[in-house]
């Protein structure tokens, strides 16, 4: 087992047609001569859909689905735990226990389920991190949107072009157990339930601040129509809204529809696009203006991560 490599995701069962896109192109651009265990943590699954996404195992790619079953009374629906700041998912906090959850692993690749694996994800996991928490990208999603760079620097208290983002991590699992991580994480939320606009991303950023390797921008490639598109991506990640199964003329999105043709969900999702009327796109475009606002009102709050660390509480692991 200390051999394989394991890539852990994480999802609700609304999420499932979409997650079996990213572990179908997955395990098609594997090292074949590697064995890969995919761990799939998830809040609600149906039987369909498990056997479904089973189904999709091959000889070097294995695929566990175990149910999350960690305690998550301090994780309500407050706005600060919100996600884009318009829907509340537990899962999103998942990727913060996975130390603690399997310590039969020294190291691990975590990957959002909004995502196609275009590249051999093996070369990620060989990667040497150091002695660092997590290998990430830098997060261009935000760096071409003045507020929200402001907001990492002013409110979490990280640098513009040093704040990550947390859809591909590279998690060095010894080094986050032998820190407690997890506790530390759960401290902090408790203690101060810090407003946030990216709750996880947020938190992950401000505790693992300078003890972060930044990984080639291959591996979370996201689409930007301010950027040129990134040659032979390793990891393409559709954050935010800009999602082929919602909108037109995304950046990377016959690649997506390649592996959607392969997923065994390619009619639902295309039911879904058809689906995702004006009314639904103009409530994206309200939520994104909501949270470039609340980027530029919550470090003016009294307590924020930045404020904290500079009154001496201990923020960074």
């Amino acid at each position: 087992m200390r051999n394989e490599i394991p890539v852990f995701f994480a999802i609700d069962d609304g999420y499932a047609k979409f997650l079996a896109v990213a572990l179908r192109s997955a395990a098609a651009n594997c090292n074949k001569n590697r064995n890969f265990r995919a761990i799939v943590l998830y809040e609600n699954l149906t039987q369909e859909n498990e056997k479904k996404l089973k189904s999709i195992e091959t000889d070097n790619f294995k695929i566990d689905l175990k149910p999350m079953k960690a305690n998550f009374d301090a994780l309500d629906d407050r706005m600060s735990n919100r996600l884009r700041c318009d829907f509340f998912t537990l899962t999103i906090y998942f990727r913060l226990f996975i130390p603690a959850m399997f310590p039969e692993y020294d190291k691990g690749i975590y990957i959002d389920s909004d995502v196609v694996v275009s590249g051999d994800l093996s070369e990620l996991f060989d990667t040497d991190i150091g002695d660092n928490f997590i290998g990430a990208c830098r997060d261009i999603s935000i760096a071409d949107v003045p507020p929200l760079v402001a907001y990492t620097e002013n409110a979490v208290g990280v640098k513009g072009d040093e704040y990550i983002n947390s859809g591909v991590l590279l998690m060095n699992l010894k080094k986050m157990r032998e820190c407690d991580f997890e506790g530390h994480f759960l401290n902090l939320l408790n203690t101060y339930h810090f407003d946030s606009i990216a709750p996880d991303q947020d938190y992950i950023n401000a505790i693992a601040n300078g003890k972060i390797f930044y990984l080639d921008g291959k591996w979370d490639a996201m689409p930007n129509d301010k950027r040129p598109l990134i040659e032979n991506p390793g990891i393409i990640h559709y954050n935010l809204f800009l999602k082929p199964w919602c909108y037109d003329n995304i950046q990377y999105e016959d690649e997506f529809w390649k592996w959607a043709a392969l997923s065994g969900y390619e009619d639902e999702i295309k039911a879904f696009k058809a689906n995702y009327t004006e009314e639904k796109k103009k409530a994206d475009s309200e939520t994104l203006d909501f949270l470039v606002k609340r980027g530029i009102e919550i470090p003016e709050n009294e307590i924020t991560f930045k404020k904290m660390f500079e009154k001496g509480e201990k923020i960074r692991l």
